[in-house]
Order: C-alpha cells, then structure tokens, then sequence
C-alpha cells in the first residue's frame, strides 16, 4: 500500500493517456460512491470513495508535478497525505453518527454501487496491466488499482453480511479496516513529504 501512495514524477508520454483515463474514472468514482454512501448511510461505502480519492489524487499528482522539481514533487505529495486524513476522519466521524442514530446502512444501495466500482477498478486494472512492467511508477499504479478490487470486495461482502444480519456492524467493521489502512498510508506519506521538504532546498 505505500508504495501505490508515492507520487512519481518520471512517466513517459506513452504513459500519460493510461493515467489520465484511470484518473478521471476515480475521480468519478469517488463522487459516486461518496454521495452513495452518505445516501446509504454505509461507512463501507465511504471509506472505498476515500481509496477512489487517494488513488485520483496519485494519478493527477503525477501528471501535474512531471518536470516541475523535487519541492513540487515533495509539496504534492504532503497535500495527498493530509487529503487523505481529512477524509478518514470524515469516516470516522460517520461511524460516530451511525452508532449514535442506531443507523443501519441500505444493503441494496452498497451492492449496487459496490458491483460498479469493482467494475470500474477492473478496467482500470486492465488498462493499467500492459504498463505495469514499463517501471516502478506504472507498477505501482498497478498495485494501486489492485488494491482496489480488494476494497471492493470487502465492502460486497459487508453489503451481503448486512441483508442477511440486518445489522450495520459490518458495514462499520469494514468500512474501519479500509480507513485504518489509509490512515496509515497518509501517516507515511506525509512523513515522507516533510523529510523530503527538509533536505530540499526551496
């Protein structure tokens, strides 16, 4: 996982049009399942619109900063950690809300949106497979989108344990796990940015 968060900034140009297009389908994606979430009342929901996030912000971050130096790299990077903090603690304040209204998240609306983002990862995966070999930062994209078809899977297998508990434990329960895991992708990311920041001159 925190290999997938590093933000590179050497991507050939037969690499850009790959991750523009894996971009602009996670930035989509977030929206989607961030909206789907509050809607659904599902922390599972949430939590995966937080990895579609990350991951935009990666793809964007890379193609921005290409050329721009070591302190745009550095800088960029910071921003994604502490994106990605806010938005797990806007999960963690969700889970709070749920537990204080009783809220039991729509099984429906969380098989339904997570079925599409699995979908979406996939081609994402697809499309990133021929490139994966290319270098470090094709590879890590890579593992990026794969880790994403991970996510998907367990927030499916939330929304199932859901309709047949009719309790939202495991929405909770899922929806903790994906953002303890970019929690700490943050914490890493952000540790790294601010050491980079340190020894590179402004």
């Amino acid at each position: 996982m925190k290999d997938c968060c590093e933000v590179r900034a050497d991507i050939p140009e037969r690499q850009r049009r790959v991750l523009r297009i894996v971009l602009w389908i996670n930035i989509a994606m977030f929206l989607m399942e961030c909206v789907a979430g509050v809607i659904a009342n599902s922390t599972a929901l949430l939590a995966d619109s937080v990895d579609m996030l990350g991951d935009a912000i990666v793809y964007g971050f890379s193609l921005y900063v290409i050329a721009r130096g070591t302190v745009w790299q550095a800088r960029a990077a910071l921003l994604k950690g502490l994106v990605m903090a806010v938005f797990g603690l806007g999960v963690l304040v969700q889970v709070v809300v749920k537990l204080l209204a009783g809220l039991t998240p729509s099984a429906e609306v969380m098989g339904g949106i997570g079925v599409l983002a699995l979908v979406a990862n996939a081609v994402c995966l697809a499309l990133l497979w021929s490139r994966r070999t290319d270098d470090i930062n094709m590879r890590s994209a890579w593992v990026c989108s794969l880790n994403d078809v991970g996510a998907n899977g367990a927030v499916l297998m939330a929304g199932a344990a859901v309709a047949l508990s009719g309790s939202g434990w495991p929405d909770i329960l899922v929806g903790l796990l994906i953002a303890a895991m970019f929690g700490a992708s943050a914490t890493s990311v952000i540790r790294s940015a601010t050491r980079r920041s340190r020894i590179v001159p402004a």
